[in-house]
């Protein structure tokens, strides 16, 4: 999780058990439980997924119970782990990316999570399939409306209180608040009665990387028994639930879910992440009318005094060699003002320099600017023009594809609002059982060298 995160929980003295030694099954056990619970998942009419930090290590996030956990340092008075990229530049891992593709082939029908990372609606889970029990750190919702607001920079606060923005909705405009829960607060009823509903339901319940140690949740797989469902334990740790599942596997997440997709002849789709930005520009006559002056924004799509954290600087420059270079520090918009003469056209050239765990250094953005340029505004298909950019990602192996989505104009002042749409990260998966290998085929894709090497440095393998 966020250590972030861990920092701005309540402090508690019993955190569970923590730093239980890990097991590991033997090669032959741990292939044939893989092909138990292949057959399993094969047969099941309603499967559920109900996942825990194990998962997320493999994205370089730090789990609670671990033996290098955040709680069982903590206990141990060592240092706390560090997280290998930034919290909201994390990629879904394999088996995050494994559920996308059992989701869309109808097989798994809801997902359940303690996670607070939002790798799941990031990797693609429909939010209506995704129970989210301890929150979300990239979610923030509206207490009036209901209305939710997926970011994608962690919100400030925990505990359901009260953040700096407020509902856009036009008959709302009530202050929004994060969604994580602190120690004392109870688990959401909207999401906990879908949980119940769907584990009730299941047939096959399937447990990853948590430790099931955390009340009420850790009950919620229990209840498919009722029905005759089954329970999966897929975790490094014995818990307390062991005895109630028909089948523990004591290995990496990633390894035996790439060895249930093999088995059912499944690929695993790519993560493709495509972030947001807008640029504003201002225009005014001067006094005499003879000049126009302009100002250009870069923002936040989620406000102009909303943190951009994944880009790290912006470059202006124009056809007549002058440069505007200024740092985004994930504080101020990026803001520059300019005169020109009203006759005069020209083309503006962004260039963006991007934050680490981005997988490509920077891309360029053309922007024609003219003073009689047409107000008309548009809304493109954001779904339609995502998976374009998606499937243009993949064919080019590479990142930094990009396209306008957007576009509003308004009179007075006049401004010209654009929505720019960047995919930042690809990343595929590949793996080979029969050698032991599961891993990240690419991940990051068209950087430099040097991008390519500092992805590399980022892989780690998935601890339950």
């Amino acid at each position: 999780m966020s250590l972030g995160y861990a920092e701005k929980l309540s402090f508690i003295e019993d955190v569970g058990q923590v730093g239980m030694t890990e097991l590991f099954d033997s090669a032959h056990v741990l292939q044939e439980k893989i092909e138990q619970l292949a057959k399993l998942i094969q047969k099941s009419r309603h499967l559920v997924v109900f996942t825990g930090a194990g998962i997320s290590t493999s994205c370089g996030i730090p789990d609670f119970r671990g033996p290098k956990g955040i709680w069982t340092l903590q206990r141990e008075g060592k240092p706390l782990p560090e997280a290998s990229l930034p919290f909201h530049r994390a990629m879904p891992s394999m088996t995050h990316m494994a559920l996308v593709g059992l989701e869309k082939a109808g097989i798994l029908k809801f997902v359940i999570s303690q996670n607070v990372d939002g790798l799941h609606l990031r990797s693609g889970i429909p939010r209506e399939k995704l129970a989210e029990l301890h929150g979300n750190s990239f979610m923030e919702t509206c207490p009036s409306c209901g209305v939710e607001y997926l970011r994608d920079f962690e919100v400030e606060t925990i505990g359901l209180k009260e953040t700096s923005r407020r509902c856009s909705g036009e008959k709302c405009g009530a202050k929004l608040r994060d969604t994580v829960l602190d120690w004392e607060d109870a688990l959401p009823p909207k999401e906990m009665n879908l949980a119940e509903k769907h584990c009730r339901m299941g047939d096959v319940v399937l447990c990853l990387g948590t430790s099931l140690q955390i009340t009420p949740a850790c009950n919620l797989p229990l209840k498919s028994l009722r029905g005759g469902g089954k329970i999966v334990i897929v975790n490094l740790q014995k818990t307390p639930k062991d005895k109630k599942a028909s089948l523990v596997i004591h290995g990496f997440v990633d390894k035996v879910i790439a060895g249930v997709m093999e088995l059912l002849g499944m690929q695993i789709p790519p993560y493709i992440r495509i972030d947001l930005f807008q640029t504003i520009l201002t225009q005014s006559l001067s006094s005499d009318k003879k000049f126009v002056n302009w100002t250009i924004r870069i923002a936040s799509v989620h406000g102009v005094s909303a943190p951009l954290p994944f880009i790290k600087s912006v470059e202006v420059s124009f056809a007549d060699n002058q440069n505007y270079k200024e740092a985004i520090l994930n504080k101020q918009p990026f803001l520059l003002k300019r005169r020109t003469v009203r006759t005069e056209t020209f083309e503006m050239f962004l260039k963006l320099e991007f934050s680490d765990g981005c997988g490509c250094l920077s891309t360029q953005i053309k922007i024609p600017f003219n003073f009689q340029a047409s107000t008309e505004s548009f809304k493109l298909d954001k779904i339609a023009m995502f998976e374009k950019m998606r499937d243009a990602a993949i064919q080019d192996s590479s990142c930094g594809q990009n396209a306008v989505v957007e576009r509003r104009t308004v009179l007075v002042p006049k401004n010209e609002i654009t929505v720019h749409a960047i995919v930042t990260n690809v990343k595929t998966f590949d793996y080979h059982l029969s050698n032991g290998d599961v891993k990240p085929r690419k991940e990051g894709m068209g950087g430099s060298e040097t991008t390519r090497k500092r992805s590399e440095g980022r892989k780690r393998k998935s601890r339950s």
